[in-house]
């Protein structure tokens, strides 16, 4: 127990009122759940790659703790979930790129030349502490200054087949002066390509690269901040809307849709004429984001 408050203390800034608040409920439910927490514990403690990823982001121990991840969530489901999660990726990343990912550091995946005041946009893999309540990893698409224009947040588990997959918790768009500016200058340039349609074609090609067999993604219903009932935790868009528009399909679980590993393209005929160079660009651009996905991946990948 003495060793949970520790972390409690490295979680929660105890001079903030609300944060202290949150280290007593941590603590409590910590104690009333011993035994889970103990399985916990001894997860991370008893592998010393994984012992350097809860040091470095501690979080870990909170997240199962807390309503999160997606609605009704148990606490039995988010020890297994981050157990899930961990365990794949020590068995498909280096170890310095596994401690890497939980220590601040960004895995660059793919860029793009925008224009002279934009710069640069970049799709990276990343773990930050306040992307916690909806995942265990983001990928974003973000700009020189480091602001996400639109993001992914999943983890990695075993769906009921028994299958490793990609479990998307949230996807965030911009929240920056002159976003909708932003966005549709990013659209032009990705050839009249959705950026929330970029991103996730990020993640299905990233899924692809680590061999996952499908991805989950939360749907309105599922989100996790369903657990509550503040009015202001409202969705300003909907996921489940855009996850059958990208070729979802519902699953027997209301909580999450099951999305394509590939999206589909259309046919020469199915293009008008006029918009086919476009769609021809458009096509190269994606398959360029493939190819330097799966080189950079496979870079901090066991053979």
């Amino acid at each position: 127990m003495q060793s949970l408050i520790g972390l409690g203390k490295k979680i929660y800034d105890l001079n903030n009122p609300r944060e202290a608040h949150r280290f007593a409920v941590f603590t409590a439910r910590c104690m009333f759940n011993r035994r889970k927490m103990k399985r916990v514990l001894e997860f991370f403690d008893g592998n010393e790659v994984l012992k350097r990823v809860a040091e470095n982001f501690p979080y870990v121990y909170e997240q199962p703790t807390r309503a999160f991840f997606y609605h009704r969530s148990t606490f039995d489901e988010r020890v297994q979930l981050i157990e899930d999660h961990m365990t794949f990726l020590q068995s498909t990343l280096k170890d310095d790129a596994l401690i890497g990912l939980y220590s601040d550091e960004t895995l660059r995946l793919w860029s793009m030349e925008l224009d002279e005041e934009l710069g640069e946009m970049e799709l990276v893999l990343r773990a930050e502490p306040g992307q916690r309540k909806e995942g265990l990893a983001a990928l974003m698409l973000r700009l020189p200054d480091g602001e996400a224009i639109y993001q992914i947040i999943f983890w990695i588990a075993r769906d009921r087949a028994g299958d490793w997959a990609m479990k998307i918790g949230a996807m965030q768009g911009p929240n920056m002066d002159g976003a909708k500016d932003i966005i549709k200058r990013i659209t032009k340039k990705c050839h009249a390509y959705r950026t929330k349609n970029l991103i996730l074609y990020a993640a299905q090609s990233v899924a692809r690269t680590l061999g996952l067999k499908a991805i989950y993604a939360v749907t309105n219903e599922g989100y996790y901040a369903n657990n509550h009932v503040r009015s202001d935790r409202k969705l300003k868009t909907s996921f489940s809307d855009f996850w059958m528009e990208a070729g979802g399909v519902h699953t027997d679980d209301p909580r999450f849709d099951r999305l394509p590993l590939v999206e589909k393209r259309k046919t020469v005929e199915e293009i008008p004429s006029h918009k086919r160079a476009a769609y021809r660009r458009r096509f190269a651009m994606l398959d360029r984001l493939d190819e330097e996905v799966r080189l950079n991946l496979s870079r901090v990948m066991k053979e």
